[in-house]
């Protein structure tokens, strides 16, 4: 665990490779409990048999709105055991976003005591008074906790910081130390590195990184929180083979890799359901249940109750279809 002292350095070398964020396996009536057993199998898979670096927990496809400060404790809890167990140094990131900053400040202490490496604040979701209002909930958060943070800019909040609005945060605020930049705006990631060029950015447009952005030192080399499980198999580690061509700067091939193997082409075909639900297309969600079915497809477990809680709503036959061919073109499938 990095202190906030330590954060930055800590950050340049730690933040590498390819970070897990984790769905949360219900069971029971309406998944009113959690699947343990199915989420210790989930995070030993992603650890062990992926073999990848980072996890990112109780985040957006955790359904973290969905979940209580006790499960959301627990969850981290049970991720550090289990992957620590098998590889000592994975890296171990938590999302402690919530609406109230009393709430984001007892989740974070909760989760600079258990052990985790680095804490993600999401942007509030509701009376965000702009970059303004931001500042002043990590300052709270910052004052009174002694561990990284990370900013998790995502139009799921219903708010984007500006590049201006995240620098200040960062310049003013010595724990924070990286950012998951999710609202798909390359420009505005380009800019923000120019205000804060030692900030470690995460772009979700994938598109940067075949553009060299990690070569000129724009982006770092880390997936801060993607569903990276969801489009390798141990059999067939696409991603990891995929993303060690970029990191060793051989774009082309990486290129050429994701045209001829398939991952490309099943992105196209997965469709937005991961973050787009019809009935309210103008809004960027974190479909819990589209994430576990792509889940079960590849035989990992989602639990007895494979849907989200509410306010979600149920994944349509359609969607179903949709995910289920797309992994049969693909040829991730076994049998």
């Amino acid at each position: 665990m990095a202190t906030a002292k330590e954060a930055r350095d800590w950050a340049r070398v730690a933040l590498r490779g390819i970070g897990d964020s984790l769905y949360t396996p219900f069971r029971g009536t309406d998944g009113d409990e959690i699947d343990w057993a199915a989420y210790r199998r989930l995070v030993r898979y992603c650890v062990g048999d992926l073999g990848h670096q980072m996890l990112w927990c109780t985040s957006g496809i955790a359904e973290f709105w969905a979940l209580t400060s006790a499960e959301r404790k627990q969850l981290l809890e049970v991720a550090i055991a289990e992957a620590r167990a098998v590889n000592p140094d994975v890296v171990v990131q938590a999302c402690t976003a919530t609406t109230s900053p009393k709430d984001t400040l007892e989740l974070t202490q909760h989760a600079q005591q258990a052990g985790a490496d680095i804490v993600y604040i999401q942007t509030p979701m509701m009376e965000t008074h702009g970059g303004e209002g931001v500042l002043r909930f990590f300052r709270y958060i910052a004052d009174r906790t002694d561990i990284a943070l990370g900013l998790f800019n995502s139009p799921s909040s219903g708010y984007v910081l500006s590049p201006a609005e995240a620098a200040r945060i960062y310049e003013e605020i010595p724990a924070v130390c990286a950012t998951k930049e999710g609202a798909f705006r390359p420009a505005a990631s380009r800019l923000l590195h120019e205000l804060a060029p030692d900030l470690m950015i995460w772009e979700c447009d994938k598109n940067v990184y075949r553009a060299g952005w990690l070569r000129a030192g724009i982006v770092c080399p880390a997936q801060l929180g993607t569903s990276g499980y969801l489009f390798e198999t141990p059999q067939r580690p696409l991603l990891t083979e995929y993303w060690n061509l970029i990191l060793d700067g051989d774009l082309i091939a990486a290129m050429d890799y994701a045209q001829c193997n398939g991952m490309d082409q099943l992105e196209l075909d997965l469709g937005s359901w991961f973050t787009c639900y019809p009935g309210r297309p103008d809004y960027f969600t974190h479909w819990g249940g589209a994430f576990k079915l792509a889940a079960s497809v590849l035989g990992l477990p989602v639990g007895e109750y494979p849907h989200s809680r509410p306010p979600q709503a149920i994944l349509p036959p359609e969607a179903r279809e949709q995910i289920a061919k797309a992994y049969q073109r693909c040829g991730l499938l076994s049998g």
